[in-house]
């Protein structure tokens, strides 16, 4: 018998200090109005403490506690991140270690603001395999890659960590999923370092994040909403779960698809851009509150894009 995976529990983590666009307005030259109305963004949360892998632990202790999962049954835990705490290891295997999942295999998918979609996508694909139970995160502290003194860029994001327990069913939550990828524009959008040639080696300089506003928009509205208009097929959807990077972008890619803008909730006045966090993040909120409810009735549509340039679309039946 075939089998597929399954969305069975969800959970989110949010560091408890906050950063409100007024307090970035008294070591920056920006103000509440200009931030809220160029992005839409209100607040965000801030790690001071933690990392990456803490808040991703947190994730994975509350999906465990959530469906009283015994972590050694665990097959597999995956790490959607473009801020790990070091290039090994990864988040995963700290997060495997710590919460007792020996049996399982870790490791982290770099996809930017794409990554929890291409990590649902792969791990769904290893339940059809014949792999039985993992759990897959989205989370990030993109916080410490910020030049804090560029209201460009500084002002988008904030940190998070968001998830969701995926079981094999023999009815699956993914009906049909689509990944793309653009390295030609790879420079729209970097994060880390980059590399600068001496003359007589190669080193890395910080570049912190720096970002094509412009170039990212116009992929967004063009690229993504294209790929969108043919994935969907003209399928009635019932939500749209957007990467959270721009309320007006989100506000015109509603307009592209001809949908109301009712079936595109957003949260990210609260959390700003957590880029791999964000569509994991809202997908938690909206099952808290009862819009989603996983009886099978809805089709939800995950959206990823971003840095890579990569992006992609998953269609859900929860």
């Amino acid at each position: 018998m075939n089998q597929y995976g399954k969305i069975s529990a969800t959970a989110r983590y949010l560091p408890d200090n906050i950063v409100t666009n007024d307090d970035l307005a008294q070591w920056m030259d920006t103000s509440d109005e200009w931030i809220q109305s160029r992005t839409g963004i209100k607040q965000r949360h801030i790690a001071k403490e933690e990392n990456t892998s803490d808040l991703c632990t947190e994730v994975a202790r509350k999906l465990l506690a959530k469906k009283q999962i015994d972590p050694a049954s665990l097959d597999f835990i995956i790490v959607a991140t473009m801020s790990p705490d070091y290039s090994s290891p990864s988040v995963a295997c700290q997060v495997q270690g710590r919460i007792g999942a020996h049996g399982a295999m870790a490791f982290d998918l770099a996809a930017a603001c794409a990554g929890f979609v291409y990590a649902l996508a792969t791990a769904e694909n290893f339940i059809r395999t014949g792999l039985k139970c993992g759990i897959v995160i989205g989370g990030e502290k993109t916080s410490k890659l910020l030049d804090w003194e560029d209201r460009s860029t500084a002002v988008l994001f904030g940190d998070g960590a968001a998830g969701v327990l995926l079981e094999a069913d023999d009815k699956p939550s993914i009906i049909r999923q689509v990944l793309r990828a653009d390295g030609e524009r790879s420079d729209s959008l970097v994060a880390g370092f980059r590399p600068t040639q001496t003359h007589y080696y190669q080193e890395e300089s910080p570049a912190g994040l720096t970002m094509d506003g412009r170039g990212i928009w116009n992929f967004a509205l063009n690229d993504v909403v294209k790929d969108l208009q043919a994935f969907t097929e003209e399928e009635p959807i019932d939500l749209y779960l957007f990467h959270q990077a721009n309320r007006r972008i989100i506000e015109k890619m509603a307009k592209k698809l001809k949908e109301p803008i009712e079936k595109f909730p957003m949260n990210l006045a609260n959390y700003g851009n957590t880029s791999a966090a964000s569509i994991p993040i809202l997908l938690d909120e909206l099952v808290e509150e009862g819009k989603i409810q996983f009886d099978g009735t809805q089709k939800v549509v995950l959206t990823g894009y971003g840095g890579g340039l990569a992006w992609g679309n998953l269609l859900l039946e929860l």
